[in-house]
């Protein structure tokens, strides 16, 4: 027997859906229906939406990143950590560059 493969759905439809189960014009019954989607899923991208409208909006000038500070630490950190392989691949390898 084969095994059932999961559809899998592009964000753009997702949000078509979704945002037609918000309107109320039909039932998500009959929204699923119409687009071959369960109503459940339809509500989740329903719920999903209407969690995340708050930051939508948001701007990157607004936004600031936790770990903006630790930034430079971490790549200074990250160079390091390389430098440190590469010297040790060089040992290994007999090469001098």
């Amino acid at each position: 027997m084969g095994e059932a493969k999961r559809k899998t759905y592009a964000a753009a439809f997702k949000a078509k859906v979704a945002l037609e189960a918000i309107r109320g014009v039909k039932t998500v019954n009959e929204i699923g229906q119409e687009h071959g989607v369960h109503p459940v899923q339809v509500g989740q991208w329903k719920k999903e939406i209407l969690e995340h409208a708050g930051t939508l909006f948001e701007t990157k000038r607004g936004r600031k990143p936790a770990d903006d500070q630790s930034a430079p630490e971490r790549l200074y950190s990250e160079i390091g950590r390389l430098k440190m392989e590469l010297d040790w691949l060089k040992k290994k390898s007999g090469l001098s560059l």
